[in-house]
């Protein structure tokens, strides 16, 4: 069985349970935007722990101790989160929400630069690959979007959302925030197919980074990853109703 059959048949036992009642929708809102705002900011580097992340983004209290940054970068990527639930009935994400998704992650951080492609040469620390000149990110951001427009229905779900998470990343339109971004973007795409986000843990960094270098050579083995990573999702939520799992 492959990683899209296995992410149909966990699928079909998910929606099977529908129509959720609002508590469990609520409660699934909540726990991802803990994880996926501990994860993916973990995964560039900040220092605050899930538990830190929890408690400041839901209860408002701040950790001692803590660079200020890290703890504008929750905030901001909450606020981030929010609003991409607000795009879960459109089946489309356009320049306007990639622009204002960075700018809620960023406009405490960097205000001039915030929901603002960057006017700056920029490379990924570690890659052989170049991204998108400035003067080319107009452009290939407005190329993006069509693409996402008119070729989306040719994909499985998880594997559109993986291929949108890369060609963001190649393109790289903001001075800072793009890896945080994609990650958005990726579950965007998800939650509008009616999956699960995926979540990508920062002990699983390495292998990530590696794998969105190949994705230049060969990108199966990038959708493969973030495939296991809504698997994953899948079996959890399954596991938090007491659902036994389908048979393989």
């Amino acid at each position: 069985m492959d990683h899209f059959e296995k992410l149909d048949l966990y699928q079909n036992a998910i929606n099977e349970l529908r129509p959720f009642g609002a508590e469990l929708i609520e409660q699934v809102r909540s726990f991802y935007r803990v994880g996926l705002t501990w994860t993916s900011n973990a995964l560039e580097g900040n220092s605050l722990t899930e538990s830190e992340t929890k408690v400041l983004i839901e209860d408002g209290l701040t950790v001692g101790g803590k660079p200020l940054r890290d703890i504008l970068e929750a905030i901001g990527h909450a606020k981030a989160y929010e609003y991409m639930f607000t795009l879960i009935r459109s089946k489309e994400i356009n320049e306007r929400d990639i622009l204002y998704l960075h700018k809620l992650f960023y406009q405490n951080i960097d205000v001039d630069f915030a929901g603002k492609y960057r006017n700056i040469p920029v490379f990924i620390s570690g890659s052989n690959y170049p991204v998108s000149k400035v003067e080319n990110i107009q452009s290939e951001i407005e190329s993006l979007c069509k693409w996402i427009r008119t070729e989306r229905d040719r994909y499985h779900p998880v594997e559109f959302a993986a291929i949108l998470h890369k060609r963001f990343v190649f393109i790289h339109p903001f001075k800072d925030g793009n890896g945080r971004v994609a990650r958005l973007l990726m579950n965007t795409a998800l939650i509008q197919d009616g999956y699960l986000p995926a979540l990508i843990p920062p002990i699983l960094r390495t292998e990530y980074i590696s794998l969105l270098e190949k994705v230049h050579i060969d990108g199966e083995l990038f959708i493969r990853f973030i495939a296991e990573r809504e698997i994953e999702s899948q079996k959890d939520f399954l596991r938090f109703l007491h659902i036994p799992l389908p048979e393989m």
